[in-house]
């Protein structure tokens, strides 16, 4: 049986709710720059990523063969996470490892998959 939605006709304003709310909201451009956040996590490739790094440092070689793709197709996903502040990168001779910017990442990443599995 599917719920209805609440009607939002109501003729109440809860003022000292609204000014409360109002005055602790983030800036307009703040809410873009986390929508952007959360576009990254969007795409399932750049979670498994996101993942394969959670667990171990690793190069576009060794993130390809466990992905099965291109390592073009993991570079072009490397840049956009690393564009976003999601993964750091160290150089060791010609080789690049990539891993997680910070623990933040990890926290999403565990957080995400605590609420799917409720």
């Amino acid at each position: 049986m599917e719920q209805q939605m609440p009607q939002h006709d109501c003729d109440v304003l809860h003022e000292d709710v609204v000014n409360h709310v109002r005055e602790h909201m983030p800036d307009r451009d703040d809410f873009t720059k986390l929508s952007e956040f959360f576009k990254m996590f969007s795409d399932g490739t750049r979670i498994q990523i996101l993942w394969a790094l959670e667990c171990s440092e690793m190069c576009v070689c060794d993130l390809a063969v466990l992905l099965n793709m291109t390592k073009s197709a993991i570079s072009h996903q490397l840049k956009s996470l690393r564009l976003s502040n999601l993964v750091k990168f160290r150089r060791e001779g010609k080789v690049v490892f990539y891993s997680l910017a910070d623990d933040h990442v990890k926290s999403i990443l565990d957080q995400g998959f605590v609420h799917i599995k409720e």
